[in-house]
């Protein structure tokens, strides 16, 4: 079954002033749509592999034909982390986790603001494009960054927040001041949304 791209889960203006409508009309539609067409094209002779959730094609990535593999890592990965970034952004959102969410983060960095300055400081070291990711190791929560696409699913991990610092996310507003887009960008995060990908991420789903 060939791989689609999702909706937006609420308008290209809901993010505003946040995120511009027009970063993400072109981040949405343009880009993300090229991951997915372009990982399809890369599966076609594969149907074992395209009958695959992208979960699980990324988490067997070692299992991908060496000649398909890269196209696999950058394109899957690209649909993957696309998919997970829209969910975790909501309108009128922001402020602090609460619940077992927050006691996992307070269990793994200290506090909130260490968590915080931790996916920041990964978001601004991240040389050239990639990602600012919290992941869930199997047994607490970790901040790690990636390169270009590649999904930290590959690695066993499970992805509950991430923060996509490849320039097409924010040029257009921020110009090269990566730091305010980061800043900016905690004025989105759907607490709810993340709190339950932890739930099921620590239950093993």
């Amino acid at each position: 079954m060939a791989h689609t791209l999702p909706a937006l889960p609420y308008a290209p203006t809901a993010l505003e002033p946040n995120i511009d409508a027009m970063t993400m009309e072109i981040h949405h539609g343009r880009h993300h749509k090229a991951y997915v067409d372009n990982l399809n094209k890369a599966l076609e002779a594969q149907a074992d592999l395209a009958a695959l959730s992208i979960t699980d094609l990324l988490r067997g990535i070692d299992k991908v034909p060496a000649a398909i593999k890269q196209a696999v890592i950058n394109n899957g990965g690209g649909h993957a982390n696309h998919a997970l970034f829209w969910t975790i952004m909501a309108p009128n959102a922001g402020g602090e986790p609460t619940g077992p969410l927050a006691d996992a983060i307070n269990a793994a960095f200290g506090d909130f603001a260490t968590l915080k300055a931790k996916v920041k400081e990964n978001a601004l070291g991240q040389f050239g494009s990639g990602w600012s990711w919290v992941v869930w190791d199997g047994s607490k929560l970790v901040a790690v960054k990636k390169p270009n696409q590649d999904s930290p699913l590959m690695e066993g991990h499970t992805p509950i927040l991430g923060i996509d610092v490849w320039e097409h996310a924010y040029y257009l507003k921020y110009q090269n001041k990566r730091a305010d887009y980061v800043d900016a960008w905690w004025g989105t995060v759907n607490w709810a949304a993340v709190a339950e990908l932890f739930a099921n991420a620590k239950a093993g789903k």
